[in-house]
């Protein structure tokens, strides 16, 4: 991936506003690979008396990631915007950890994307959640 194209990406994912909102940060871009994390953030709280983190903070960590390696795909000419994401959450995050997603575009179309993503705590060898999602490939 060019570095132009890489920089583009990054600047497109940070610029949303929820991104912004979530205090998510692109720490990895190219190549229909992205990662991006999340720090713990109590106004995220989905159960106040556990400290969980939302399923719906996670939930749009994942889709932004996925965007993102789409995005970031050698074949992906420009935009994207999600058709459908698959998320199977297997676990709550732990309170007090960054949660860091990783997407993989495995497969691109001229019209459709495909990723694969998961997302993590400090305990990386267990994940939160898996997803599965298929992206637009605007302007093709």
């Amino acid at each position: 991936m060019t570095a132009d194209k890489t920089a583009i990406a990054r600047q497109f994912i940070e610029m949303i506003p929820h991104t912004r909102a979530l205090n998510m940060a692109v720490t990895e871009i190219g190549d229909g690979l992205a990662q991006i994390q999340m720090p713990y953030d109590a106004r995220f709280v989905g159960d106040p008396e556990t400290g969980v983190i939302h399923g719906g903070a996670v939930s749009a960590l994942m889709d932004t990631c996925g965007g993102a390696a789409v995005m970031s795909h050698p074949k992906s000419p420009a935009g994207t915007a999600t058709i459908n994401l698959r998320i199977d959450y297997m676990r709550p995050a732990t309170p007090g950890q960054t949660i860091v997603a990783r997407a993989e575009c495995y497969h691109i179309t001229r019209s459709v994307a495909f990723v694969r993503a998961t997302a993590c705590d400090d305990d990386a060898a267990h994940p939160l959640a898996t997803a599965t999602g298929a992206f637009t490939v605007e302007g093709a």
